[in-house]
């Protein structure tokens, strides 16, 4: 079973860097909790510069698997990319396989 607690710290924590890998070591297992955990790190700068083509890929990821709360965050985050975020999000989900990045 998933140690999914990274969630609950998320609620606690506003810039935990520490966070970060263990957080995208469950993305690299398929954990969907996790692409909406980086999802959400991207999107507000928790531990990572804010990136929004990096947090509209990974919610996109959570969306894939069924997860709602994934959709509402990207369209907030899709609202405040410029077009060159979005095009570059839109590379990110061209690659063939989950992209775990390193730190940004």
């Amino acid at each position: 079973m998933a140690d999914n607690s990274y969630l609950k710290d998320l609620i606690l924590l506003r810039n935990d860097p520490a966070a970060v890998p263990r957080v995208r070591d469950a993305a690299a297992r398929g954990e969907v909790d996790a692409f909406y955990a980086l999802g959400l790190i991207y999107a507000e700068g928790r531990g990572v510069t804010i990136d929004l083509a990096q947090a509209h890929y990974w919610l996109s990821l959570a969306i894939d698997q069924g997860d709602r709360d994934a959709e509402l965050l990207r369209n907030i985050v899709g609202s405040q990319m410029t077009n060159e975020e979005y095009e570059a999000a839109k590379r990110l989900r061209a690659k063939p396989a989950l992209q775990v990045v390193g730190p940004g």
